[in-house]
């Protein structure tokens, strides 16, 4: 397969389908039209495709031969509760909703990879399944819902790509060991006695005992958990009261923790039940922790990650570097293939500051650099037919 001829021939198909996704985006568990899109763009190509998997999930097999193994392939496709800033002609169409993550490239990408790897079908060393996934932005995920409906079933390695605006364009992103932290919240609701501004003494203030809150979940990290281990536990959000002049009934404190081992997890977790127990006693207040686990932490497979090095490290056309790139404590739902079958996650870089697609993920001003695409799809070809 002549790898760069292949992905040039397709390249302005591929961002065609990119842009149309990203003018038509859909949030997470919304994606009717978008698994529609998705299928129409493979109906016609030599797959075994199975529809709403797990909900709006796809799942499209390629098979070789009963004797070869079976490398699964990941993209998402759900889109972000963000108004789009960009005044580019494939803004986003629908008010308060866009592609702010770069799902719409990695479902691109995808698809272009279904395509090429299709046409050259009896060449190919392994059997491919295309997973194409919706609502990797909402709990529970997507990819939770996926694997329970079977997505994973005689698949023996699963591999997924993000694209990202802190690495140039072309650039691939690798990580042995931990690559995204599990990403908890938790909720305090503290209770106490709503009086007067000018008599204290006569209520019972949840305020100052959730000022105090706020002050201990900070010395979890600093204080309990191991320092050559990691952990973050922020607290995002502080409501209470609704005049100066008042001491309100009720308090709320709400955040987020991420940890990358299970036993950190727990200790935190431990902690924060003791605070609330304390903050009873300290108080004199009523205190609830609602503490919801999220996505667990991406963890790649050593063997997975040697293999994408060795079917990369020579002869590309578009990837510009291969570099070791750190963790990231932003959580990331692919954790539940790597789950059940070994895998790697990596990334893409799609960064270019004169076409001013540097703006971190999550912004109203994201985009990225379409030729970064390339280097993903040659990724994936690569990966594939080099397969051992």
């Amino acid at each position: 397969m002549d790898i760069k001829k292949e992905v040039e021939s397709r390249y302005e198909e591929m961002k065609a389908v990119r842009r149309h996704m990203h003018r038509h985006p859909e949030l997470s568990f919304q994606e009717t039209n978008t698994k529609k899109y998705i299928y129409d763009q493979i109906k016609d190509l030599p797959l075994d495709i199975e529809k709403d998997v797990g909900g709006n999930g796809l799942r499209a097999m390629l098979h070789v031969s009963d004797d070869f193994k079976t490398v699964a392939l990941r993209a998402d496709f759900d889109a972000l509760p963000i108004r789009e800033e960009n005044d580019v002609a494939y803004k986003s169409e629908v008010e308060g909703v866009m592609h702010a993550c770069g799902h719409d490239a990695h479902t691109a990408m995808l698809i272009t990879t279904a395509h090429i790897l299709s046409a050259h079908k009896n060449a190919l060393p392994v059997n491919v399944v295309f997973i194409f996934q919706h609502a990797e932005e909402q709990l529970p995920g997507g990819a939770k819902g996926m694997v329970e409906a079977g997505v994973l079933e005689g698949v023996d390695y699963v591999y997924g790509i993000h694209v990202s605006s802190k690495y140039p364009t072309g650039m691939l992103g690798y990580t042995y060991g931990y690559k995204h932290a599990a990403a908890d919240a938790f909720h305090y609701k503290v209770i106490g006695r709503g009086g007067h501004g000018a008599e204290p003494h006569a209520a019972i203030d949840p305020v100052v005992a959730s000022a105090s809150l706020i002050q201990q979940l900070q010395t979890i990290a600093s204080r309990t958990v191991d320092p050559l281990k990691s952990a973050v536990v922020t607290a995002g959000m502080f409501n209470a009261g609704s005049a100066f002049n008042i001491i309100p009934t009720l308090s709320e404190v709400s955040g987020t923790v991420r940890t990358f081992e299970k036993d950190v997890q727990d200790q935190v977790m431990d902690r924060m039940e003791g605070i609330r127990k304390g903050l009873e006693e300290s108080y004199g207040v009523k205190c609830e922790l609602e503490y919801n686990k999220g996505y667990p932490a991406v963890l790649n497979t050593d063997e997975a990650v040697d293999g994408l090095l060795e079917a990369t490290e020579t002869g590309t056309d578009f990837i510009t570097s291969i570099e070791e790139v750190e963790l990231s404590m932003g959580g990331e739902d692919f954790s539940y293939y790597l789950e059940k079958v070994p895998g790697a996650f990596f990334n893409i870089g799609t960064m270019n500051k004169a076409l001013e697609t540097d703006y971190p993920h999550h912004h109203p001003r994201f985009d990225i650099d379409e030729a970064g695409m390339k280097a993903g799809v040659e990724s994936y070809l690569r990966l594939i037919t080099n397969f051992r």
